[in-house]
């Protein structure tokens, strides 16, 4: 009998620049660590190689200057006001981008900030506090002077920033600071909108959009395309899931990644004769039950994978089958529904509980569980045995 199931490994990799071979350097990273006396471990076919989407877009040398954005903003926004809609408390993944924007806006900037917090759990204000005063608001939308009379000064508890100030800091002559759970607000006071919200973006924009917006932006249509001769861009995502590079640049997500997937997986069976799966990943979609924070700030978990991590895993709820299995041995039980899992429905009894999410968004949030973004030195995570199950020798 087996006593592994699904194995995590962090695979150290020497520092990684602008320009380097990331294909050659994580192969042989890989077979170097399977040879180790200390950590080896045998190559299997479906093992899973996870690539952490900084690595890739550092050696892509995929960053651009606040001047790119604010160049590409203004060309989006020729004149006039605009108003922000619904971005995220951070520092490193907006106040930076905010600076560009406003230098690229001729007009005032409106940024409307939703309440009691952003989209991804970050509070604006303490949930207590809200629940007792939001009653003495005067509507919907209510501006700075009303939010500090009612509800004072709050400080994100991990940062300990007053995000309405910094982000009004960035330009306080020109930028306003608005509380709306609502974009259509926005309309009181421009119909030119800069949609800085990830994962509801769409929606925002359409909602702007049928509500009278005379022009609507998107952070993924800024710097998705070169604003200069080697700059950054991302066709896909733009400015989403950009993070802080130094004050005056910032990386954005790596592009290509369906390529690169596929020429890793190729390099790896040509030197291991093992056909692997690889994935490249940002941030886990997963919530810390302490601070309440949704920690997906990029626009997906992976932007890129190969096909064999296509789809929802298919699994019997192991636990319920054990439970329920009458007078039947319930090693015997699990096992006669091991084997009959791939005719049962999505919501037959012994499937109950095991919820239904994609493959990449499970394994790119282990991947980012195990790498960490500290000093682990750790860009790129080993996976071994996650499409096994408990019959699986």
């Amino acid at each position: 009998m087996r006593y592994v199931g699904t194995a995590s490994k962090g695979i150290r990799l020497p520092v990684v620049t602008r320009g380097a071979d990331v294909i050659r350097i994580i192969s042989e990273s890989i077979i170097n660590a399977s040879e180790s006396e200390r950590d080896g471990f045998t190559i299997r076919d479906r093992d899973i190689v996870g690539v952490t989407e900084s690595l890739v877009a550092r050696s892509q040398g995929n960053y651009v200057t606040l001047t790119d954005i604010s160049d590409d903003v203004a060309e989006k926004f020729p004149s006039g006001d605009v108003a922000v809609i619904a971005p995220i408390l951070s520092r490193n993944r907006f106040h930076q981008l905010l600076r560009g924007m406003a230098k690229g806006i001729k007009g005032r900037v409106h940024i409307m900030l939703t309440y009691p917090s952003d989209e991804v759990g970050n509070q604006l204000i303490e949930p207590m506090n809200y629940y007792l005063n939001s009653s003495k608001l005067s509507g919907e939308c209510f501006d700075e002077k009303e939010f500090y009379e009612i509800f004072g000064e709050y400080k994100h508890p991990f940062t300990g920033v007053d995000y309405i100030q910094l982000y009004k800091s960035t330009d306080p002559q020109r930028i306003s600071v608005h509380f709306s759970n609502n974009p259509l607000s926005a309309l009181k006071f421009t119909k030119q909108a800069l949609v800085a919200s990830i994962h509801a973006r769409r929606i925002h924009r359409d909602i702007l959009e049928r509500g009278g917006a005379e022009k609507v932006v998107t952070m993924d249509q800024i710097c998705s395309s070169p604003a200069r001769e080697g700059a950054g861009f991302n066709p896909d995502y733009g400015l989403l899931g950009s993070n802080y590079t130094n004050d005056e640049s910032v990386k954005l997500f790596p592009r290509g990644c369906g390529e690169f997937v596929k020429k890793l997986q190729r390099e790896l069976l040509s030197r291991t004769g093992k056909k692997l799966e690889v994935l490249v990943y940002g941030d886990g979609a997963f919530k810390d039950p302490a601070c309440g924070i949704w920690e997906l700030a990029d626009p997906v978990v992976s932007p890129g994978y190969t096909d064999g991590l296509n789809g929802m895993p298919k699994e019997i709820k192991f636990k319920y089958v054990a439970d329920n299995a009458g007078e039947i041995d319930a090693a015997k039980a699990v096992e006669e529904a091991i084997r009959a899992k791939d005719s049962l429905g999505r919501f037959e009894h012994s499937t109950l509980g095991t919820t239904p999410r994609r493959l990449t968004d499970l394994i790119g949030s282990l991947c980012d569980l195990t790498s960490g973004s500290g000093d682990k030195g750790t860009p790129v995570v080993y996976i071994q045995g996650y499409f096994d199950n408990y019959l699986d020798d």
